[in-house]
């Protein structure tokens, strides 16, 4: 299928207004959310060894880093609010640019924002029940207040998300203050749970990957980043070494305390952690830490979403309403609507399975590691077009830097499908992601017969 014609866009368009500094919070606020109070009690399960769990997380930061070169890359010589979407249909066509946008609206970002949404409903519910379906309840109401911040402006959304990202990263430290500082745990051998002769298991991988997840987000900043040639990469490279460094802390603290038998056998080790060092009161803590890592994640990913909306109306007439962009407020107010009505419509479904945030977590990542993989190596084809920035950043050691960010890309991919059908109330979810990745094709049809 060829490329769209394109239309002719309208007279407001985004403008540079975004720092390095809201870059690197922009980036630290979408990656680090509830996955670090979660993923590494089940890391610990599946590692042979302390030496083995540190050197995992050493190596989801490396990687991420490679990816992150590549976006960088692609960002900085093709700048564009689109983000993938537009790389995605400059290497390979429009047809591939729509459906993963089409993706994107439908599954990827909203099906994110939904299970984010559901992270917050948990906790506030522990605080302030609302019934049977309280964290439904929660989290439809926090997915509409950030859609309305949003609405209502780019400056009062990235206020938020600096805030944010700056209250999680000082609840972070202290939790991290506390580990450190408390008494050393026993050394205990622990048991490895690991299938194969690496010392690891397959999941663990997919978990510590999973956790750094977020950092392409970057790619939607683009058209709104200030001498984005420069600061593309240095955001990403900073923001990513922040991530890093903050998880590194935060694990050494939980072995410190807990040791990697306690951490194996706690269900929630994050709030042992803080009970064995501040004792209850530590739990309110871990509250905050938890509901300011979620709104921040929330608020970002709705704040990028929106604008891979934004290019997909821009180009295909049958979506033309998302479109436009808002002058007053500097955001496309039509697609972040839009966004927020799905994700809503996505927290009701899922609220009538076992485990809301689980359905929407396998709803989402089969089609997200698909198209990860294929902007991946869309660099190498986008290397052979001429570059709208003249002076953008290339990635060293090419080609063997995307080579081992692809094969990354492709074994997520794999783990992601395996993991998330063989899982009896995660399934539904999936199936349901991957048809409606699928419906895209007619609509697909529709837009070309439209155009």
């Amino acid at each position: 299928m060829s490329a769209p014609v394109p239309r002719r866009e309208t007279a407001a368009k985004p403008t540079a207004t975004l720092t390095l500094f809201d870059a690197v919070m922009m980036i630290v606020g979408i990656v680090i959310g509830v996955g670090i109070f979660k993923s590494p009690s089940i890391v610990a399960g599946s590692v042979a060894n302390e030496t083995t769990f540190v050197a995992l997380w050493i190596a989801g930061g490396i990687f991420s880093l490679i990816g992150a070169l590549c976006y960088a890359e692609l960002g900085s010589s093709h700048p564009n609010a689109g983000g993938e979407y537009y790389f995605l249909s400059k290497a390979y066509g429009g047809w591939l640019g729509f459906l993963f946008a089409w993706s994107r609206m439908m599954v990827i970002q909203t099906g994110a924002i939904a299970a984010i949404a559901f992270v917050i409903g948990d906790y506030a519910s522990t605080l302030l029940p609302l019934g049977h379906n309280s964290s439904a309840i929660y989290a439809a109401i926090s997915i509409i207040v950030i859609t309305a911040l949003n609405v209502a402006g780019t400056r009062e959304s990235k206020r938020l998300q600096n805030a944010l990202t700056v209250a999680l990263a000082i609840a972070i430290l202290a939790v991290v203050a506390g580990g450190l500082t408390a008494s050393s745990a026993p050394a205990v051998a622990a048991t490895s749970s690991s299938d194969g002769g690496f010392g690891f298991s397959g999941l663990a991988l997919i978990l510590v990957l999973l956790t750094y997840g977020g950092w392409n987000e970057a790619a939607y900043l683009t058209a709104e980043m200030r001498d984005t040639g420069r600061n593309i990469v240095r955001s990403l490279v900073i923001g990513i070494a922040m991530i890093t460094v903050l998880y590194l802390l935060l694990n050494f603290a939980y072995l410190r305390v807990l040791g990697l038998a306690g951490m194996k056998a706690s269900s929630a080790v994050a709030s042992d952690l803080m009970k064995a060092t501040w004792g209850n009161g530590g739990a309110w803590l871990l509250g905050i830490a938890v509901v300011s890592a979620a709104l921040s994640t929330l608020n970002a990913s709705a704040f990028t979403g929106a604008r891979t909306n934004y290019a997909l109306g821009r180009d295909f007439v049958i979506f033309r309403v998302l479109g436009k962009w808002n002058e007053k407020s500097q955001a496309p107010v039509n697609a972040l609507l839009a966004q927020g009505i799905i994700a809503v419509a996505l927290v009701v479904l899922a609220s009538f399975t076992p485990d809301g945030f689980q359905t929407m977590v396998a709803y989402t990542a089969p089609a997200f590691w698909l198209f990860f993989l294929l902007t991946g190596v869309s660099l190498f084809f986008l290397r052979r077009q001429p570059a709208a920035n003249a002076n953008h950043f290339r990635v060293p050691l090419f080609p063997l830097t995307p080579l081992l960010f692809a094969a990354g890309c492709a074994f997520m991919l794999y783990s992601s499908v395996d993991y998330a059908l063989g899982l009896h109330s995660g399934s539904i979810g999936a199936i349901v992601g991957i048809a409606v990745l699928l419906a895209g094709v007619p609509m697909l049809i529709w837009a070309k017969r439209s155009a």
